[in-house]
């Protein structure tokens, strides 16, 4: 576990429970997850603990969680390496899980935007498929912390590739080596695709 200047502590291979819970409240407001839950706390609930419980069948894939100095999990980001896929079953799964819990909207939108999302990745990165922190510790370094542990929990030549419908963040993401690649329209959202080269973080 590493511990940053301000008392952050990350920690690689967290349960996908308690990510899918950080992740929910950190994205409560976020424009992706409302278009695709609707708005609904439950839904969302449900929602990332089917793609968590789903991500963590691939190999090789990442998940972080960082932790404030009372061991609280305040943040987690979640890594799929290259060309990673979930094996087949946990995908009809996952399906059968979304389809039951969240319902199908969720299901086509979710599906929706990945279909497009991941026409805009480089073959060879890594993908960032989410980072979040819990609004009550939003601004307060805690995503910081998680941006700087991403080239170490990422090695991989071709970089690593996200994106993003908030475009408040694509800010932050270019103080972390990001540039932008892409603009897609995926139903009413707006997502800027962007990737980072490998490599250390640039200077601030």
């Amino acid at each position: 576990m590493a511990e940053g200047r301000t008392g952050w502590r990350v920690a690689e291979a967290p349960g996908p429970a308690v990510c899918a819970e950080v992740l929910a409240a950190a994205f409560a407001e976020e424009s992706t997850a409302r278009w695709i839950c609707r708005g609904s706390d439950a839904v969302r609930g449900r929602w990332f603990a089917a793609l968590l419980r789903t991500q963590a069948t691939v190999a090789g894939g990442r998940r972080l969680l960082v932790t404030d100095p009372d061991g609280r999990a305040v943040g987690a980001a979640v890594l799929t390496p290259p060309s990673g896929r979930p094996p087949v079953g946990a995908r009809v799964t996952w399906t059968a899980r979304t389809l039951a819990h969240c319902g199908g909207r969720a299901l086509t939108r979710t599906l929706r935007y990945l279909a497009v999302t991941e026409r805009s990745a480089p073959p060879d990165a890594w993908t960032l498929e989410f980072i979040g922190v819990r609004p009550e510790y939003a601004g307060k370094g805690a995503g910081r912390r998680l941006l700087e542990e991403l080239p170490a929990s990422a090695p991989a030549p071709g970089g690593i590739f996200l994106t993003t419908s908030d475009t408040a963040n694509v800010g932050l993401y270019e103080s972390f080596g990001f540039t932008v690649t892409g603009r897609l329209r995926i139903g009413p959202l707006e997502t800027v695709a962007m990737w980072r080269a490998p490599g250390p973080p640039p200077p601030r």
